[in-house]
C-alpha cells in the first residue's frame, strides 16, 4: 500500500465540499470527482504531465454519490491509483460504488437527518428561544453529522481500497436511521402540542389531541404509511387551528 501523506488528503477533504461546482447533466459529479481527487492524482503522477492529464480525463467522466458521500469513493480510488489499479479495475470500482453511495446518502441525510435537524429548531422556536439560537443549534446538529461522513468516509476509503464495500455494509446505518426518525416523531409531537397549547382551554380538548398524538406515534414507529398520513394529518390539523386562533 502506497500511503498518501497528509497534505494531500486535507486537500483532497476540502475539495470535497466543491464536488458539486461543476454538476451537469452529462457528467454529473464527475468533472467535481476529478477536482476532488487532483491532488492525489498529481502527487503519483508528479512530472508525468501526459500520465496525469490521462488520469484526470478518465475520472473527470459520468459520476454520481450523495455528495456528502462522495469522499468514500474519493478515498477509495485514491487508494486504487496508489497501489497500482488498472484503469478498467478502477472504472468498474466507480461504478459499482454510485448507486449504494447515493441511496445511503439520500436515506440518511435528506430523509432523516435534515428533517430532524429542522424540527429541532422549530421546537426551539416554539419554546420561546430567539431566532438565532434556533439556527445556530439547526447548525450545529446538522453539520455534526454532514462534516463526520466527509472525514470518515474519506478516511475509509483511504484505508479499505477494494474493501470498502465490506466497511459500508457493516456501518450501523439503519440503526441510526430509526432513532433519528423515532426523535423526528417525538419533535414533530412537541411542536404540534406547543403550536395549539395556546387554544386548548379545554382539558378534554386537549386530552384528545394529546392521545392522538401518542397514537399517531406509536403507529408511525411501525408502518410508514401509517406515519406519512399521521404526519399529513396533524400539519393540517395545525393549519387550520392556527388559523382559528388568529382569527381567520
Amino acid at each position: 500500500m502506497n500511503t498518501l501523506p497528509r497534505r494531500v488528503r486535507t486537500s483532497m477533504l476540502l475539495r470535497s465540499f466543491a464536488v458539486q461546482g461543476s454538476w451537469n447533466y452529462q457528467t454529473l459529479i464527475g468533472a467535481g470527482f476529478a477536482f476532488t481527487l487532483l491532488p492525489a492524482l498529481r502527487y503519483l503522477y508528479g512530472p508525468r504531465k501526459e500520465q496525469l492529464e490521462r488520469a484526470v480525463a478518465r475520472h473527470a467522466k459520468v459520476f454520481n454519490s450523495h455528495p456528502y458521500f462522495a469522499t468514500v469513493a474519493v478515498g477509495a480510488v485514491s487508494r486504487l491509483e496508489a497501489d497500482g489499479a488498472e484503469p478498467v479495475v478502477v472504472e468498474r470500482f466507480k461504478t459499482a460504488l454510485r448507486g449504494s453511495l447515493g441511496s445511503m446518502g439520500d436515506r440518511l441525510v435528506w430523509s432523516t437527518w435534515r428533517p430532524m435537524s429542522v424540527l429541532l429548531g422549530m421546537v426551539l422556536l416554539l419554546m420561546g428561544a430567539t431566532w438565532w439560537i434556533a439556527v445556530v443549534v439547526f447548525l450545529l446538529v446538522y453539520n455534526s453529522l454532514h462534516l463526520l461522513v466527509r472525514v470518515t468516509g474519506l478516511r475509509i476509503g483511504t484505508e479499505a481500497g477494494l474493501q470498502v464495500g465490506r466497511l459500508l455494509r457493516e456501518v450501523p446505518l439503519q440503526p441510526l436511521i430509526d432513532r433519528a426518525s423515532r426523535f423526528a416523531c417525538f419533535l414533530i409531537g412537541m411542536a404540534v402540542v406547543l403550536w395549539g397549547a395556546p387554544a386548548f382551554d379545554d382539558p378534554v380538548a386537549g386530552l384528545l389531541t394529546g392521545a392522538a398524538i401518542i397514537l399517531g406515534f406509536s403507529l408511525g414507529l411501525r408502518t410508514r404509511r401509517v406515519l406519512i398520513a399521521v404526519i399529513v394529518g396533524i400539519t393540517a390539523f395545525s393549519l387550520v387551528l392556527g388559523l382559528i386562533t388568529n382569527g381567520a
